[in-house]
């Protein structure tokens, strides 16, 4: 199953929640540092040994680094695609049940609200598979929850990415 729902994802009842990080993985904004303040400084700490730390509900945080947004025409889609790919793996290699994702790349990286949320549902729908049950989108405001709950209503595409060429 997947959905989308408005929320905090730091409270959501899920095994992971997935962390869309900045490439120092040691906190910033958005998401990122929402994360890291529900999760305390342990949460840093692990960062800083590259790995992860449990942060109450979610058993496990795994992070991405999404793409920032430069027009559309560089492989941005692609990109955004893959975080959600690769989260899903690394959920299900972790026996995760249930993932929560936000709208990744979609505050300070720029990308449109609009177009991320086609590519990330049609990431995720291609990528999920056993163990994990459900994707929940997780998303703060009406924009973002109105443009997941269009991608997700529309029928699947055959790639997540429309600027593969294919």
């Amino acid at each position: 199953m997947i959905e989308a729902v408005r929320g905090n994802i730091t409270e959501q009842a899920v095994d992971a929640i997935v962390n869309a990080a900045n490439s120092s993985m040691l906190g910033g904004g958005g998401v990122d540092g929402a994360i890291h303040r529900a999760g305390g400084p342990e949460i840093l700490e692990e960062c800083r040994l590259l790995g992860g730390c449990e942060t109450a509900p979610a058993r496990h945080v795994i992070h991405t680094v999404g793409p920032v947004w430069h027009g559309g025409d560089a492989g941005e889609a692609e990109l955004l695609a893959s975080c959600h790919r690769r989260a899903l793996e690394l959920a299900a290699e972790h026996g995760c049940t249930s993932v929560a994702f936000p709208a990744i790349s979609t505050g300070v990286y720029g990308y449109p609200v609009e177009l991320a949320a086609p590519v990330a549902a049609a990431a995720v729908r291609e990528a999920l598979r056993p163990p994990v049950e459900l994707v929940r989108f997780v998303l703060f405001g009406d924009e973002a929850f109105e443009a997941f709950e269009r991608a997700l209503r529309a029928p699947p595409t055959r790639r997540a990415s429309a600027s593969s060429g294919e």
